[in-house]
This record gives C-alpha cells, structure tokens and sequence, in this order.
C-alpha cells in the first residue's frame, strides 16, 4: 500500500499525545539532519549571485533559506 503524507497525518491525528510528541521529536531531528553544510551553502549563494534569472534567484534562496533552517 502507497502512503501518502496526507494518509500519514490522518493517522498522526489519530494517535495519542504521548505518540504525537514522538512523531514532532523525529520531524525535528529530520529537518535538522537535511541542513546542507556551509560549502554547500556557498555553492548556492555563489549560483544565486552570479544568475539573472529572477525565477532561479528566487528558487535558490528559497533553497538556501531551506538549507540553512533545515525545512
């Protein structure tokens, strides 16, 4: 069976506090592990400065913002 994140939210719903906070605590842990490294970073900020796409600036500083934060 094919999940999908809507699918898994209604279960979340559905689970109690107790399971909810551990569902919250993976997220967390999830997003800090997908913060990209500086070198990375500066990969991005370099295409970003360098491009005059404005759809492409935007695109990579909303990937820069993502990386940095880990969103």
């Amino acid at each position: 069976m094919d999940m999908t994140a809507t699918t898994v939210i209604e279960e979340i719903k559905h689970l109690p506090r107790t399971e909810q906070s551990r569902v919250l605590q993976f997220a967390f842990e999830l997003a800090r592990e997908r913060q990209l490294s500086g070198e990375e970073l500066a990969i991005l900020a370099q295409r970003m400065v360098e491009s005059a796409d404005p759809a492409e600036v935007k695109k990579l500083r909303d990937e820069i913002h993502r990386g940095f934060y880990g969103e």
